[in-house]
């Protein structure tokens, strides 16, 4: 997407939910479709080898790197989309490719592992709030030493969705679960997003545990701050992350984290809860 491409016209008031994007392709309103398979992505896709890897591609739209993958040889492809209209297209369109899986599913509630999974212009659909739920999500669905892999935006939109955002903000996100192995400005985008998109390849990482929990009594960001403080300060924890709604953990540890141990670091207010999720 660029900012002509965005799906509103205004800034969206509704909740991006089945409901709002089965309405998008009800209503034909698909500015950020391409109409192909970017060159950016087709360079990452080439450097995966095996061609019967697991590949997922959640919030798959149209889908055209899928016809992209078919004519490389790949033989193992999920594709997986929230909205019933675009899924019906999707299983009518690829129904006679036994080597294509479509699922109509939540990302967050999906459960597989893949060797790969495929990012494009899922992460900008999402409300920035969710982008810590992402980061977990995605390192549970890979494979030992799978990797994520696309095309992230290196920009900002004043009407959204698409949501922005920049390689520093990148970086931070994903560091304490993946090995970033390339993050860099693009020059293969398709003319109107030149310039304004990032290459991207990481692994997961195995030598750690990822430990999420929803948290409540969090009001305000200097109130964030201090108990991710508490939280990185707890030997063992390598990193400590909470969204931008202030409901969801995710630490990174070398060793299981005692709940004990969480709580008596916010044992001073006694606002404040913590209910492991995994």
């Amino acid at each position: 997407m660029t900012p002509n491409e965005n799906c509103c016209v205004v800034a969206c008031e509704s909740p991006l939910d089945q409901n709002y994007w089965d309405a998008q392709y009800q209503a034909q309103q698909t500015g950020w479709d391409l109409g192909c398979c970017s060159p950016a992505f087709q360079a990452l896709v080439n450097r995966i080898e095996n061609k019967n890897a697991a590949l997922l591609i959640p919030g798959c739209g149209s889908s055209y790197e899928t016809e992209y993958l078919l004519s490389q040889g790949f033989t193992n492809i999920t594709l997986l989309d929230i909205a019933p209209t675009l899924v019906n297209n999707l299983q009518v369109k690829f129904a006679k490719f036994h080597q294509v899986n479509v699922v109509l599913g939540d990302f967050f509630a999906h459960q597989n592992q893949y060797d790969y999974i495929l990012e494009q212009t899922f992460f900008c659909a999402l409300p920035p709030a969710l982008r810590v739920q992402y980061v977990a999500k995605m390192h549970e669905l890979l494979k030992p030493n799978g990797q994520l892999m696309g095309l992230l935006f290196d920009t900002t939109f004043e009407v959204s969705p698409p949501f922005g955002g920049s390689k520093d903000e990148y970086i931070s996100l994903f560091e304490s679960a993946f090995t970033l192995l390339k993050l860099d400005k693009t020059t293969l985008s398709v003319p109107k997003r030149l310039g304004s998109e990032l290459a991207f390849q990481f692994q997961k990482k195995g030598e750690i545990l990822i430990s999420t929990y929803q948290f409540k009594g969090i009001t305000c960001m200097g109130c964030k701050t201090s108990v991710m403080e508490k939280f990185a300060a707890i030997p063992t924890v390598l990193s400590a992350q909470m969204n931008l709604a202030f409901d969801f953990v995710l630490l990174t540890s070398t060793t299981p984290i005692a709940l004990s141990d969480l709580q008596a670091a916010i044992a001073y207010d006694s606002d404040y809860q913590l209910t492991p999720l995994n």
